[in-house]
């Protein structure tokens, strides 16, 4: 209405065309080279953005090259969605691959902006050693977790977690992180507080991270847990924060149908113990994406 309003003369009378005259057509050739966030802003404008909005070849467009191949991972088969309904249900975290053990092991999603494929592993679907012995691992259910629990070493002298993914990543510069985290949390009466009794060892010798890819891609890099130089925002060490640790990066052609990584983190001189690390899970996201995306600090 206040389209319309705008173009009336003094006299009542029609001076130009209006926003609304814009054919349908070319409102969606112009959408093709906007996000998706500022799509649904212009849709709410009038009838012909409304309508440019829901174009399936606006949204097929938005969606990765392999959309449909990522829908044949979900569980639920769904059926007669618009593209735009597709990006909408892509753009949400999507459990699969739950290996018939009554907990998700796995979890992906779009960049809402961008549209490229994430990919995250819970520590469940980890291989970690002495996971079963409760003299070493707990599980702690939590809320600050996508997956609600996320596995606790209380010590142990031989520190190494495995994982595996073969998906079909489109392609893409993808960064693969641990997240992790020194203390055990919990809440007292309505506050998150840490406790460090337990943490110890993180500081006497790096933890090695290695990543490796089917197509013969290789990286490594490696920290020590517990840092004592002062940082100007967490103070003197990196404690009672969710760290997302930076493995390496691959590339990912899209020449096959899927990609096998291969990760691990380990610390296995023995001649010391370490103790009280929180293992939450690992992400693998493009590698520009990697800074904003939240949940604790980079490293």
């Amino acid at each position: 209405m206040g389209a319309s309003l705008s173009n009336l003369g003094s006299n009542g009378s029609t001076i130009g065309p209006s926003l609304g005259d814009i054919p349908e057509n070319c409102v969606a050739r112009v959408f093709l080279h906007l996000t998706p966030p500022e799509i649904c802003n212009l849709a709410r404008l009038n009838r012909a953005f409304r309508g440019a909005a829901s174009a399936d070849s606006v949204w097929e467009s938005k969606l990765p090259s392999n959309y449909q191949r990522l829908l044949r991972l979900m569980p639920q088969r769904f059926q007669n969605l618009s593209k735009k309904d597709i990006y909408a249900l892509l753009s949400k975290p999507l459990p699969f691959d739950d290996g018939n053990k009554g907990f998700v092991l796995q979890q992906l999603w779009l960049d809402r902006v961008t549209g490229r494929v994430c990919l995250s592993i819970s520590a469940k679907g980890l291989l970690i050693t002495g996971i079963d012995d409760r003299r070493y691992w707990t599980w702690v259910p939590t809320e600050e977790s996508r997956f609600n629990v996320v596995a606790y070493l209380q010590q142990i002298w031989w520190f190494e977690v495995d994982g595996e993914v073969d998906f079909p990543f489109p392609a893409d510069s993808y960064t693969l992180s641990f997240r992790l985290h020194l203390g055990r949390f919990s809440k007292r009466l309505g506050r998150r507080v840490c406790n460090y009794e337990q943490t110890h060892g993180w500081d006497i010798k790096p933890v090695i991270f290695q990543l490796s890819t089917s197509d013969g891609q290789q990286a490594s890099s490696e920290c020590c847990l517990d840092e004592t130089e002062h940082d100007d925002t967490y103070g003197n060490h990196k404690r009672g924060y969710w760290v997302d640790y930076k493995v390496g990066e691959f590339i990912v052609s899209g020449s096959e149908p899927t990609t096998k990584v291969r990760f691990s983190m380990k610390q296995i001189d023995c001649t010391h113990s370490k103790g009280g690390l929180c293992v939450d899970s690992v992400f693998i996201i493009p590698s520009d994406l990697r800074d904003r995306k939240g949940g604790g600090f980079l490293k």
